[in-house]
């Protein structure tokens, strides 16, 4: 049933401003991409001789938005391209574009790490402080964004969400990366964002830890003994020999690469590794967890 034109012009309205889809103005990379895109959208346009309000009704789309995509302003969805690559004629380039458009929606530092994640072949990971980034669901990735003060907007929170999905990517590489995860017990308590979000996040975690190539250990509350109390560990180990490590104690919490300095991260997460509970048990433990929220 075909929407009237009050109820068009609403939802029109709220696709051009909906949040999330913005660019940092300061990502001089993803400002390049969008100004390519746009550029090309607008050039097609107009050599199909079509009016910017005549291409709004072909794709289905507000000719606010249309104005938005075409001058760099706005990061335009998956399924606009492929209908203006449609509606144009273009074979395939413009849908072409869905890639690097994606990667625009993640924050430069997030992109930074995920181009690291994804040459990585073994992943060493702790996070006293919440459960990890690769682990956690949208919707509890969401929760935690919100509660951040000063508060996010509501275009940085989807756009922090979006960049933490986008790096799930390394769970479905072929061949896959071995991936160690430590977690806090108390972090799998705090019903963070209530408790169907926990419930949510507790059975992602016990699917994740199904996988061959993923091992999750929990460190109970009651250890006497705790080597991971100076903050959180990342390694990363590449096919190269080489690796990077990072922790908010060593370097600022920049990335490193200093042998010296990995050896201590590692011996860190290798300490921790063995105070944890096993796979097997943690697995048990998280069950316990989920039969209680």
């Amino acid at each position: 049933m075909p929407l009237d034109g009050e109820v068009r012009a609403r939802r029109f309205t709220a696709e051009a401003d909906e949040p999330g889809w913005e660019v940092d103005p300061e990502d001089e990379w993803g400002v390049a991409v969008l100004a390519t895109v746009g550029r090309q959208l607008r050039l097609r346009r107009e050599s199909a001789g079509m009016r910017a309000a005549a291409f709004a009704e072909a794709v289905g789309y507000g000719e606010d938005l249309v104005y938005k995509v075409e001058s760099g302003k706005r990061i335009p969805r998956p399924e606009y391209l492929d209908r203006a690559d449609a509606v144009l004629g273009a074979s395939g380039l413009l849908a072409a574009m869905k890639d690097d458009i994606a990667k625009v929606r993640y924050p430069k530092q997030v992109r930074d790490l995920a181009q690291m994640e994804a040459r990585a072949v073994e992943f060493h990971l702790y996070d006293p402080l919440n459960i990890h980034c690769l682990l956690q669901t949208p919707d509890y990735a969401r929760g935690l964004l919100l509660m951040r003060r000063p508060a996010y907007t509501p275009d940085e929170v989807e756009r922090f969400v979006a960049a933490r999905v986008g790096r799930k990517a390394v769970f479905d590489r072929d061949p896959a990366p071995e991936l160690g995860f430590i977690l806090e017990e108390w972090t799998l308590r705090r019903p963070l964002g209530g408790s169907d979000r926990l419930r949510g996040q507790l059975e992602h975690l016990l699917a994740v830890g199904r996988m061959r190539n993923v091992e999750l250990q929990v460190m109970p509350m009651d250890r006497q003994e705790h080597a991971g109390l100076a903050g959180g560990i990342e390694v990363l180990k590449f096919s190269d020999g080489s690796a990077v490590g990072r922790s908010p104690v060593m370097a600022g919490g920049r990335p490193v690469t200093d042998l010296r300095q990995l050896r201590i991260l590692e011996l860190r997460y290798g300490i921790i590794r063995a105070q944890a509970l096993t796979p097997r048990e943690s697995n048990t433990f998280i069950e316990h967890l989920l039969g209680e929220t």
